[in-house]
């Protein structure tokens, strides 16, 4: 779970400021002022870790990754070269890492379940490049400077007292890093007791595979979707696969915890029990057309004793919450899942029940939710809720974006008192 984060001269931000992260993670606000910009930068992050070019240090994307952010000079705050994008992303790993000491393997060197990353990138030679990472785990400081004015890099631990040792001459400098995390094999190859750094690698990367992101712009539905058997890591940035990821449920016979003293259920289950509580529709199945077939249709009934009809013949608000639903409730337990406006095209109803959604996932599967919305009416509900001590305050994490002087955004962290109030509500309203 993501606990913190912060970048500077990141588009319209030259500083965020430390945004703390709960369990629902929410930014509000105006147009233009900044909110998907908050979301895009970890989506930058995550395909920059999952592409296969070790050289790429930040992946602005290409057509074929969630965002698609131009170039380098298109990133940078005020389109200013000359400034540095700095970040440090904070957060809790799934267990406990213990380190142990290379001379003394039973020993343990550094243990710690929270784990921080910073780094600083600068734009040279028409690149990006480099000037440095850290890794920060059990109170020490372990990461890549480059040297003033040169172009390799010296290998550091900081506020420790363990530090790394040399193979005998082996004095060859370091010139280059691992995409914007890694240490490149020269490091290990150089130094005796630097193994374990490729713990915090991989810790960084599992972070990244572990968040799930969902677009606001959601494709429309069909009447026949065709399925050759594979699963689906999630649904598509346009919740493309839904139909794909509920039978690839099924096949596999999953069943999906609901919490302390509620059954089981399976992932179709679920979809079918929020869409009726939601009031959208009656019953949901998802069917082949003839036993046997790669082709399935969506089947639903609007009302109980009316008749059973393909998902395009009903309202659009149904399609479009679908993936939402089946998102949250197929992604593993313990995931970050990225929401961009997921009240799209929704009765304001059915926005205010969508937080009810968010509220149980995070609840019943421990997953971590961060999202972009301009619904008043999912607000208040988690307003209602945080009243009604269905969830902490503390668990909920709401800021509101503002436009301020030559077009800079500005976070205003939104306080809530006991009763789920906001006590510093800003001026200006949301824009729907």
């Amino acid at each position: 779970m993501i606990t913190h984060l912060t970048f500077e001269n990141f588009k319209s931000w030259e500083n965020t400021g430390p945004i703390k992260m709960g369990s629902i993670t929410g930014f509000f606000g105006t147009n233009s002022s900044g909110k998907t910009a908050l979301l895009q930068f970890l989506l930058m992050l995550k395909q920059t870790a999952e592409t296969t070019d070790r050289n790429v240090v930040l992946n602005l994307g290409d057509g074929r990754v969630p965002v698609d952010l131009g170039s380098p000079q298109d990133v940078l705050f005020q389109h200013d070269t000359r400034r540095i994008l700095k970040w440090n992303l904070q957060w809790k790993l799934p267990q406990k890492l213990k380190i142990y000491k290379p001379e003394h393997e039973n020993d343990i060197l550094f243990s710690g379940d929270e784990m921080g990353f910073s780094a600083e990138v600068t734009f040279r030679q028409e690149a990006l490049k480099v000037k440095s990472f850290f890794y920060d785990f059990a109170g020490a400081q372990f990461g890549m400077q480059k040297k003033n004015g040169h172009a390799e890099y010296t290998l550091e631990a900081r506020h420790t007292d363990f530090r790394f040792k040399r193979f005998p001459g082996r004095k060859w400098p370091i010139t280059s890093v691992v995409k914007h995390y890694g240490f490149s094999d020269k490091v290990r190859g150089y130094y005796q007791n630097a193994g374990f750094l490729s713990d915090f690698e991989l810790a960084l990367e599992q972070l990244m595979a572990n968040i799930y992101y969902l677009g606001p712009l959601r494709d429309y539905p069909k009447r026949e979707y065709m399925w050759g058997g594979n699963r689906p890591t999630d649904m598509g940035y346009r919740g493309e696969k839904v139909v794909e990821a509920i039978l690839a449920s099924r096949r596999a016979k999953e069943k999906i915890s609901r919490g302390r003293g509620r059954a089981r259920q399976t992932l179709e289950e679920i979809v079918a029990f929020w869409l009726k509580k939601l009031q959208l529709i009656e019953s949901f199945s998802v069917r082949p057309l003839k036993r046997g077939s790669k082709l399935f249709s969506v089947f639903v009934k609007r009302k109980k004793d009316a008749p059973e009809v393909l998902i395009t013949d009903v309202g659009f608000g149904v399609s479009q919450i679908l993936p939402v639903l089946t998102l949250c409730y197929y992604v593993p337990e313990g995931a970050t899942v990225i929401l961009e406006q997921p009240e799209i095209h929704l009765h304001p109803s059915v926005q205010a029940g969508l937080a009810d959604v968010l509220l149980d996932a995070v609840q019943t599967r421990k997953i971590q939710i961060i999202l972009e919305s301009h619904s008043e009416h999912l607000l208040q509900r988690l307003q209602r809720r945080i009243a009604e001590e269905e969830i902490a305050a503390s668990d909920i994490k709401l800021y509101f974006c503002q436009t301020k002087n030559k077009g800079t955004s500005k976070l205003i962290p939104l306080q809530l008192d006991l009763l789920g109030n906001i006590t510093n509500w800003p001026e200006l309203t949301m824009v729907h």
